[in-house]
C-alpha cells in the first residue's frame, strides 16, 4: 500500500508547482501524475487517420511522491501520512489527527 494513491488530493510541496492543489490521475512507479500540474509542451505530429492536428500540445508529466503531500480534510493543509494494521488489513492514517485517510 502506498501512502499516496489514485484520486487522492494532494499539495505539491517542492518544485515550480509549489503549493498547488490537485487530485492524483494515475501512479507511474514511483512518480504520480497530477492534473495540471508539472505542465510540459510536447511536440506532437499530425495524424490524419485518427483526425488529430499536429502542433505544440501541453500535457502532465510525472512528479516524485516525495515531493507531494496528502491533504488533510479537517484542517485544510498538508499532512504526513502513517501505514498501520488495523483487523489484519493495512490502513491509512493521518500523522496530525491520528484519523484514517478512507473515512
Amino acid at each position: 500500500m502506498r501512502k499516496i494513491q489514485t484520486d487522492d488530493e494532494v499539495i505539491v510541496i517542492a518544485g515550480r508547482d509549489r503549493g498547488r492543489r490537485a487530485s492524483v490521475t494515475r501512479i507511474v512507479g514511483d512518480r504520480a501524475i497530477v492534473s495540471g500540474v508539472n505542465m510540459v509542451k510536447k511536440h506532437v505530429r499530425p495524424d490524419p487517420q485518427a483526425g488529430e492536428p499536429g502542433g505544440i500540445k501541453p500535457i502532465e508529466a510525472p512528479i516524485a511522491i516525495s515531493n507531494l503531500a496528502l491533504v488533510n480534510p479537517q484542517t485544510d493543509k498538508a499532512d504526513r501520512v502513517a501505514i498501520r494494521v488495523v483487523d489484519g488489513k493495512r490502513a491509512r492514517y493521518f500523522k496530525s489527527t491520528d484519523t484514517p485517510v478512507d473515512a
